[in-house]
Formats: structure tokens, C-alpha cells, sequence
């Protein structure tokens, strides 16, 4: 399963939940807010790291650039990473 699909997985089971859904809006408020969220998806049955958090941001920001005007130096500036978390957190409370 790729890491958005068990983001996705994630929500839904944040949705059926309600202490899980606390218990990861709780890691904002944390010390280590991403590894929290990690460990919190793992023992839930979908295991993610860090890095597949902030990989998933990256690689969505490259196919952004790529995609406009061919990519490369004739690509407009962006100036954001996309991140994974703070995605998820926004849709977390919209829930």
C-alpha cells in the first residue's frame, strides 16, 4: 500500500474513531509531532516513517514543477513543499 493510500486508510479510520482522531490531532502539540503521527499510523496497522511522510510531500512538489511549462528553469516558482502532515491534519479537522 503507498503512503497515501494509507493516509487516506488513516482518515477513515480517524472518521470511525473518535479517540483515535484525538489522539493524532494530539501530536501537533508534540515534541516530535511527525514521529508521534507515525507511530500512532503504525500501531493502527499502517506502517509509515517519517520519511515516508516528508518523501510523499516531496515527490508531489517534483511532479508540480515538472509539470508546468516542461518542467526544469521554464517552470514557475513555487515557493511550498507540500506537506503530508499538515494535509492531513487539515482535512483531520474537517472531519
Amino acid at each position: 500500500m503507498m503512503i497515501t493510500e494509507m493516509l487516506d486508510k488513516l482518515l477513515e479510520m480517524a472518521k470511525e474513531d473518535k479517540a483515535l482522531k484525538e489522539k493524532l490531532i494530539g501530536t501537533k502539540d508534540s515534541a516530535n509531532p511527525l514521529a508521534d503521527f507515525c507511530k500512532i499510523a503504525t500501531d493502527m496497522g499502517l506502517p509509515m516513517s517519517v520519511m515516508d511522510i516528508v518523501n510523499q510531500g516531496e515527490e508531489f512538489y517534483a511532479e508540480i514543477k515538472r509539470s508546468t511549462n516542461g518542467g526544469g528553469e521554464n517552470s514557475p516558482d513555487l515557493d511550498f513543499q507540500n506537506d503530508e502532515y499538515s494535509i492531513f491534519m487539515m482535512r483531520l479537522k474537517d472531519i
